[in-house]
């Protein structure tokens, strides 16, 4: 007899509530697998597996639409397990780099000793992407763009941070109060998205190339999850690419 969970128990297991399973279940996230006489909702060992995953691809900030995309294009969930598995190992080995680095400065402080500056940061990964920018742009891309960050002080690194948040929070403001892409509170945040991709060393802005480096932008943003989680999911990388392509369309040299 093949076991299954009601909602009840599942929900207490996830530390959830059944109302939120419910709501899955309305998404078609998380189907129940069978209904009881009693009318309850009971799910077997693939629906926990599935539900794991989207617990995972909420650690990730996806929302329950852009889960739903990448759930229905990974359809073996044992791939896409593995994938997760050392997403996760990658990401308790920065973290442990990361409180041990602060553990030092934290000594540091509490004991009046002189820190040391070369250790601060490990664990701060500036290269999660390397991979994806030399593969698109080239390895001399990715260099200028690393070279650029780590001769920036931490001050200066900071506020480059900041400037990046605002514009992902200004576009996911956007994207929540259905901004139309050709609007021009849409095209003010094309525009400083531009200036803002214009300033790291590397991109095509500005070398003949870059209407073609903003529309890839546009599309990968859409396109792979973790960039769009940026912009609040697929709609608001929607929003951005679609702008983005009308910004271009308008000011043709913009990336020149």
């Amino acid at each position: 007899m093949t076991t299954d969970w009601s909602i009840q128990e599942i929900a207490r297991m996830v530390g959830t509530t059944s109302r939120t399973l419910r709501h899955y279940d309305e998404l078609g996230l998380l189907n129940p697998t069978r209904m009881g006489t009693n009318g309850y909702r009971y799910y077997d060992q693939g629906s926990l597996v599935r539900l794991q995953r989207i617990l995972l691809l909420r650690e990730l900030g996806l929302g329950l639409q852009v889960i739903g995309t990448v759930l229905d294009q990974e359809a073996d969930p044992g791939t896409a397990l593995e994938t997760h598995l050392e997403w996760v190992r990658q990401e308790q080995q920065r973290l442990a780099r990361q409180a041990a680095s602060i553990e030092r400065t934290l000594k540091a402080v509490k004991d009046g000793e002189e820190i040391m500056a070369e250790h601060m940061f490990d664990g701060f990964d500036s290269t999660q992407y390397r991979d994806e920018v030399e593969e698109r742009w080239g390895k001399a891309a990715y260099a200028a763009g690393d070279a650029w960050w780590r001769g920036k002080s931490g001050e200066q690194k900071r506020a480059f941070q900041k400037h990046a948040r605002d514009l992902s929070e200004a576009w996911t403001t956007a994207a929540e109060q259905g901004i139309a892409p050709g609007s021009e509170h849409a095209q003010a945040l094309a525009q400083r998205h531009v200036e803002w991709l214009a300033v790291v060393p590397g991109t095509p802005i500005g070398k003949g190339k870059g209407d073609s480096y903003l529309l890839g932008l546009g599309d990968l943003y859409v396109a792979d999850p973790r960039f769009g989680a940026n912009y609040g999911g697929r709609s608001g990388a929607i929003l951005v690419r679609d702008a983005l392509r009308i910004y271009v369309g308008n000011n043709p040299s913009a990336g020149r």
